[in-house]
């Protein structure tokens, strides 16, 4: 239920932010901190989650950077456990970090395959598990995975990615079905093309920059700050009665049938 006050608000909850080190990561840590919560930046670079951690902390806010590869259990486990027992709760998960091979399906080897699988589909389902299990204890949280666009459309070089973008909203759905009584939310966010590290090969294609900004609404790339702000919404009070959602986050990109203006 929500608390009196600002209901955007985060004071004094405890986010976990896996792939805080860049991109939307660390733009969701810092949005996260700004509007209160005491924020744990993990992410495989630990040199660069201890960064995020400490450009929150300059900002007069509370953070902690930490050294985490989602694909193996026991250092998840271990990680939300030291997190809790530090900061005596968990209240928020967000969990961003994905991989691509691009190049079509007929071409994939199955170590790519399981390479895309393990860190976007395993990963996940480790942090999902270990948050959840928390929260159902506590009877509060909220759980925020990253889907794509890619989940409902998707083009060659992006099969196996969009195949995992799709699970990870079933296994969000089934969690947010499983402990909705017990006052946890799990919800995706959805983004369309957003400048991180991930896209920045297609920086390098003039035409194929331009192509992808012309197909959204808004005829342009998407930051990640602007992916920063659903986050904080699905985390906070404002988003009490929503939970096994996809919030797409796309300049209109799922919305458009084509980028032609016809006669009208």
């Amino acid at each position: 239920m929500p608390t009196p006050g600002n209901p955007f608000r985060l004071d004094g909850r405890v986010a976990f932010v896996a792939g805080a080190a860049s991109g939307i990561g660390r733009a969701a840590a810092l949005g996260l901190a700004a509007a209160g919560a005491i924020t744990v930046c993990a992410d495989i670079n630990g040199e660069a989650a201890e960064s995020a951690a400490e450009e929150i902390r300059a900002a007069g806010g509370n953070a902690d950077g930490v050294l985490l590869d989602i694909t193996h259990e026991v250092a998840v486990m271990t990680a939300v456990a030291d997190t809790v027992a530090k900061h005596k709760s968990l209240d928020i998960l967000v969990s961003t970090p994905a991989v691509n091979v691009r190049k079509p399906l007929l071409a994939y080897t199955s170590e790519e395959f399981d390479k895309v699988l393990r860190l976007n589909l395993r990963g996940n389902f480790h942090l999902m598990q270990a948050a959840g299990r928390i929260m159902a204890d506590q009877k509060r949280g909220s759980i925020i995975l990253l889907s794509s666009i890619r989940s409902l459309v998707v083009e060659p070089g992006q099969g196996v990615y969009a195949a995992t973008k799709s699970g990870i909203v079933q296994m969000a759905r089934a969690l947010a079905a499983l402990l909705g009584g017990l006052g946890v939310r799990v919800n995706c966010v959805a983004p369309g093309v957003i400048e991180t590290p991930l896209t920045s090969p297609i920086r390098n294609h003039p035409e194929w920059y331009k192509a992808y900004a012309d197909k959204s609404a808004l005829g342009r790339w998407g930051q990640p700050e602007e992916i920063a702000g659903p986050i904080v919404f699905l985390a906070s009070d404002a988003a009490s009665f929503v939970t096994g959602a996809v919030l797409f986050v796309d300049g209109g990109w799922t919305a458009v049938d084509g980028r032609f203006q016809p006669p009208l």
